[in-house]
């Protein structure tokens, strides 16, 4: 992949500070606005709960943190951590006028080097993350040794489609529509272009599911969403 004679995490960076503007607005169109209802499935798969505290690495504009916050009640904490200053303005302009901002905690970092004790969290997840990260199994690693032992860790992230014409048509619509919409709706049609490219590089949700085992996890597996398109991968750390 070309990241214009820079490292991953510089060029990422970059991407994501220059479309934090349009980004929930393109998450929403691309996804047809079922990105709504994955976020709900995060929330069930990491098993949020009232009382509980629960991280959310990558948070971005804090969608998903928001989701978490209405599961997690007034005795529950969420902390949102993303490495992009502008995506953070954004999440703290959509906790604005949230009855659950309270409940918010918004953090600058690196999801390579969490500043977070070990066992924290009851439950981490990560919304389209983990295939931005430098180095992906450091990132895993990182999330389940700030979890408590028995709690969740649980990724949303592109997928890859197996069904014949449909898989065909899902890479046509993402490597030809996707960069023109966000030229269109974003004026960043590169950004778009290495969303792409990223999707393509990642591991299969099945492959994912096995890393997340090969990084300790027990209960590994993955859930398709829209057809695999999507995926939810999840695993619980195991109990001391």
């Amino acid at each position: 992949m070309d990241f214009s004679g820079k490292d991953k995490a510089t060029y990422v960076q970059e991407t994501f500070n220059s479309i934090a503007k349009r980004y929930d607005l393109m998450n929403t169109l691309m996804s047809f606005g079922l990105d709504k209802g994955w976020r709900k499935k995060v929330v069930q798969t990491v098993e949020a709960r009232p009382g509980m505290k629960i991280v959310d690495i990558c948070c971005g504009t804090a969608q998903l943190s928001l989701e978490l916050a209405m599961a997690v009640g007034e005795e529950g904490k969420v902390t949102g951590l993303d490495f992009s200053e502008n995506m953070l303005a954004i999440a703290r302009e959509n906790l604005a006028d949230s009855p659950y901002a309270s409940r918010i905690e918004l953090i600058q970092g690196d999801a390579m080097n969490l500043p977070f004790a070990d066992n924290s969290f009851d439950g981490a997840t990560v919304g389209w993350g983990l295939r931005n990260l430098p180095d992906l199994e450091k990132g895993i690693k990182e999330m389940i040794r700030v979890v408590k032992p028995g709690s969740m860790v649980v990724s949303l992230d592109m997928a890859k489609p197996t069904m014949p014409g449909f898989k065909q048509a899902y890479w046509l619509y993402f490597e030809k529509l996707v960069p023109l919409m966000g030229k269109l709706w974003a004026g960043k049609a590169k950004a778009y272009q290495y969303l792409h490219d990223s999707a393509v590089e990642f591991p299969a949700q099945q492959e994912l599911a096995k890393i997340f085992a090969r990084c300790g996890l027990k209960e590994t597996r993955y859930q398709n969403l829209a057809g695999g398109v999507v995926a939810i991968v999840s695993g619980r750390k195991p109990q001391d």
